[in-house]
């Protein structure tokens, strides 16, 4: 098994996230710290608030619209292939749910801001082992750990469809969550925090090591984020902006060799000097891009 490095940027990207949120009460647990932006039973318009309209007063009605607009398609895809993931868990087909796991969740982790924001679906959709105390875990991450360490579907069947209703929960509710300016940059500084911590260390996906689709859809979702609120920013900052641009493309350049046709290679192929490589992009990254929320007044 690959020597996993923790390396300093976990100690950056929690900086960071302190930076991009403002207070104290952001460092909360991934419940506490988002729940308070969700309201379940109304729709923006419903609450009476502009959808977008910010406490500062910035106005950015299109980039939430647009957000909401990417979230709800990446949900839609997600249903859709967590779907065909389950059915072939169901079915016994071990290799065919090995192939079909890891393309799933990138579409999760693009949009995982916004799950975070819903209670106990992120930890139902994507806790991994010790997250949770054991009765209670399940998701992927229960199934993962059947199909590379245990090498089998059997009694994953009911995890199966859990996983699957709760996808379809998420889908649900994301049509009637609040989403506003500050969500989505907190949002995009959470997804880099995520890489951090977890997939570039090679620690959450600890069985099936596909970490690379991870970190690559958590920095595409950061990326969407800052393409949806780029103009803004570019108006009241334009260095700032062009920095995150040119920090995004080098992280993504990084990223490049170690595509595998659709996929990732396995994150086991890479050297530590290529970890190493990658975290220091992250980290170049996450700094500016922790600013952007400043800059905007979010």
């Amino acid at each position: 098994m690959k020597k996993i490095l923790v390396l300093p940027v976990v100690v950056l990207a929690t900086s960071v996230l302190l930076a991009a949120c403002g207070n104290d009460e952001a460092v909360t647990d991934k419940s506490s710290e988002t729940t308070a932006v969700v309201n379940e039973g109304q729709t923006s318009a419903e609450s009476g608030n502009t959808a977008g309209q910010d406490a500062t007063g910035g106005d950015y009605t299109t980039a939430v619209d647009g957000y909401r607009t990417f979230a709800i398609q990446q949900i839609d895809e997600f249903v859709k292939e967590t779907e065909k993931f389950t059915d072939a868990v169901k079915a016994g087909d071990l290799e065919t749910a090995k192939s079909l796991y890891a393309p799933a969740r990138m579409y999760y982790e693009r949009i995982e801001p916004v799950a975070e924001a819903l209670g106990d679906l992120d930890p139902n959709i994507d806790a991994r082992d010790g997250d949770v105390e054991a009765a209670d875990w399940r998701g992927f991450h229960r199934i993962e750990k059947a199909l590379w360490e245990d090498n089998t579907t059997k009694g994953m069947e009911e995890y199966a469809d859990t996983l699957l209703s709760d996808a379809k929960l998420l889908r649900a509710k994301v049509e009637t969550m609040d989403i506003d300016a500050s969500l989505m940059v907190t949002g995009a500084v959470e997804l880099l925090n995520e890489v951090s911590s977890s997939k570039v260390t090679g620690e959450e996906e600890r069985y099936s090591h596909t970490d690379l689709y991870d970190f690559a859809a958590n920095v595409e979702g950061a990326r969407e984020i800052y393409n949806l609120l780029k103009d803004d920013l570019a108006v009241k900052d334009k260095d700032l902006n062009q920095q995150i641009a040119d920090r995004f493309d080098a992280l993504e350049k990084e990223l490049a060799p170690f595509k595998d046709g659709a996929g990732y290679v396995s994150y086991e192929k890479l050297t530590d000097a290529d970890v190493r490589t990658l975290s220091q992009n992250l980290d170049a990254l996450a700094e500016p891009l922790s600013n952007m929320g400043q800059v905007l007044g979010v």
